[in-house]
């Protein structure tokens, strides 16, 4: 592959297609948090982002290094995000069913923004086979550009769910668990049937 107009627009639409979880899950934490301060959005925003860049250039490593190994982890992959989404799912039930009287920013710690970013990411490992005929500064370019498209839509995403959750309250939490087990499903039944 060389340098081309092709080169930024399949990046950049790999982009948003890879940020789509990511989105998703950013609505979620804004739903269930809607009192939460524009530092942490641009936290979870900027975690989505590194986590989206940072696992196709890792597959692109493996592809160039150890690929006979990653084969047999990529098999793993979705049921890595199934258990991880579905973990974080029903806790966020679990904690609006018991409507808790806790500040609703404690309820978005860093460990739990980590765990989101890694399972919204984890997919995107496989990208670096897509990626594998690009030379390591093309890959790295690639990656940045999706790195930042992420960071966007998931800035936007948690905005947007900040405006619509304010509302809704436990529900909004209740609902968000919801969207994190289906977002699981989603990402384990589409790698496994799609």
């Amino acid at each position: 592959m060389e340098w081309s107009l092709l080169f930024f627009v399949n990046t950049i639409m790999l982009g948003i297609g890879l940020s789509m979880d990511a989105f998703t899950v950013s609505i979620t934490n804004g739903l269930s948090n809607s009192q939460m301060k524009n530092r942490k959005a641009l936290i979870i925003a900027l975690v989505f982002g590194i986590f989206q860049g940072i696992m196709p250039i890792i597959g692109w490593l493996c592809v160039h290094t150890i690929v006979q190994y990653f084969e047999k982890f990529v098999n793993y992959i979705p049921w890595i995000a199934l258990v991880l989404l579905l973990y974080l799912g029903i806790k966020m039930i679990v904690d609006g069913v018991k409507h808790k009287n806790i500040e609703k920013e404690e309820h978005l710690s860093l460990k739990k923004i980590l765990i989101q970013g890694i399972a919204t990411s984890i997919d995107a490992l496989s990208v670096g086979f897509t990626i594998a005929e690009y030379n390591f500064l093309m890959a790295f370019v690639a990656v940045i550009i999706i790195a930042l498209i992420t960071f966007g839509i998931c800035y936007g995403g948690v905005i947007i769910g900040k405006k619509f959750g304010a509302g809704l309250s436990n529900k909004a939490e209740i609902f968000g668990g919801i969207i994190l087990i289906l977002v699981g499903l989603e990402i384990f039944l589409t790698s496994i049937f799609g």
